[in-house]
C-alpha cells in the first residue's frame, strides 16, 4: 500500500506546483480553421497572425506580469490600470484583450441583422449601416501606423467610434475616449500585409465580408449589462482623480508623522476641490448624495486651509482636520461604488 501511497502523494505534489506556476494567461483557441474567411482573409495571414503575434503578446504579457501586483489581475483589470502598469503590461496586455476581441468577432454565416440590439443602436447613432462602415473604415484607414479602429459603448451607453493607437483600447485610463469594446478592427500591417500589401482600404472594405454579428450583439448587449462601465464612467471622472492625487500625496506621508506635504499644498487641496465641485458630475454620480458629500468636502478643505495658515496651528489640529477631508472623499468614493 505504501508503494502506490507514495508515488501518488509525489505525483499531486507535482500537480500542485505546476498549478502554482501555471502563467496566468494562454492563447485562445479559434472556433475556425484559419482557411475559414478566405478570401476576404486568407490562412497564412490567420495562422501567422494567431499563432506567431498573438502568441508573443501572451508569452511577453506572461513574463511582464510575474513579480509585479498586476499578477493575479483579470485582463479586464489590468487594461484598466494600463498607464500605471508600465509599456511591457500596456502593450502585451492590450495586444492580447484586442486580438482575443479580434478572433471572437470574425467568422462567417452570421449577417448583420437590423433588428437585434445592435443593429437597432446603429440606427439609431449612425442613422445607416453603411454609414457605420464608412465611418469605422475611416478611422481604421487615418490611424497613423499601427492601432485599431472601434465600435464601443460610452458610459452614457451609446455607441461611439474611435481610433487608437498601437495596442490600445477604449478600455485603458490611457484613452482620450473611454467605454467598452463592441466591434474592433486591427489595422497592424500583420494583419492584412501578405494579402493586401499597403492597401489597407482594399483590407477594410474585404473584412465586413466576415463579422459575425451574432457574437457582435452579445458583445453589445454584455457591454449594456456590464458593472465595467460604470468602473471606467467613474476613471474617467478626471476632477475626481485630481483631488484624489492631491489627497494620497498629502494624507499618506501625514500618517506617518511628515505634515510637511499638507501645510505647503492645502491651498492646492481647496482649488481641487473647488474644481470638482464646479465640474460636470458623470450621469452615474450625479445624485444629492453625491453633490452634498462634495460640497462638505470644499467645507472640509476651506476649513483645513485656514488652519493650515493660522499661526501656530497644532500638528494634531491639522492631522484631525485632513483626516475628517480623507474621511469625506472615501464616503464619495463609497457612494460612487453603491
Amino acid at each position: 500500500m505504501k508503494k502506490l501511497i507514495l508515488p501518488c502523494l509525489a505525483l499531486l505534489a507535482s500537480l500542485f506546483a505546476q498549478a502554482q506556476n501555471a502563467d496566468p494567461f494562454s492563447l485562445p483557441k479559434l472556433d475556425y480553421a484559419y482557411d475559414a474567411l478566405e478570401p476576404s482573409i486568407d490562412a497564412k495571414t490567420m495562422e501567422t497572425h494567431h499563432s506567431k503575434h498573438h502568441q508573443a503578446y501572451v508569452t511577453n504579457l506572461n513574463k511582464a506580469l510575474k513579480g509585479s501586483r498586476f499578477e493575479k489581475m483579470s485582463l479586464e483589470d489590468i487594461v484598466l490600470r494600463a498607464g500605471v502598469a508600465g509599456d511591457a503590461i500596456r502593450n502585451n496586455g492590450g495586444g492580447h484583450y484586442n486580438h482575443s476581441h479580434f478572433w471572437k468577432i470574425l467568422g462567417t454565416g452570421s449577417k448583420f441583422d437590423p433588428n437585434s440590439e445592435v443593429g437597432k443602436a446603429i440606427a439609431q447613432t449612425f442613422v445607416s449601416f453603411d454609414s457605420l462602415k464608412t465611418l469605422m473604415n475611416q478611422a481604421g484607414a487615418t490611424r497613423f501606423g499601427a492601432g485599431w479602429a472601434w465600435l464601443y459603448l460610452t458610459p452614457e451607453k451609446k455607441l461611439a467610434i474611435c481610433s487608437s493607437p498601437n495596442q490600445d483600447n477604449p478600455i485603458m485610463d490611457v484613452s482620450p475616449q473611454r467605454g467598452i469594446p463592441v466591434l474592433g478592427i486591427d489595422v497592424w500591417e500583420h494583419a492584412y500585409y501578405l494579402k493586401y500589401m499597403n492597401k489597407r482600404g482594399d483590407y477594410l472594405a474585404a473584412i465586413w465580408n466576415v463579422i459575425n454579428w451574432q457574437q457582435v450583439n452579445r458583445n453589445y448587449k454584455e457591454a449594456l449589462a456590464s458593472p465595467l462601465l460604470k468602473v471606467i464612467e467613474k476613471d474617467a471622472w478626471a476632477e475626481l482623480k485630481e483631488f484624489h492625487k492631491v489627497m494620497g500625496q498629502t494624507f499618506h506621508p501625514a500618517e506617518e508623522g511628515n505634515l510637511q506635504p499638507i501645510r505647503s499644498r492645502s491651498g492646492e487641496m481647496l482649488a481641487k476641490a473647488k474644481t470638482l465641485q464646479s465640474g460636470k458630475i458623470p450621469p452615474s454620480f450625479n445624485t444629492p448624495a453625491i453633490k452634498s458629500a462634495i460640497d462638505k468636502l470644499v467645507k472640509g478643505s476651506e476649513a483645513l486651509d485656514k488652519l493650515v495658515h493660522k499661526k501656530k496651528s497644532s500638528d494634531k489640529a491639522v492631522t484631525e482636520s485632513l483626516t475628517k477631508l480623507h474621511d469625506v472623499f472615501h464616503e464619495i468614493q463609497g457612494l460612487c461604488n453603491d
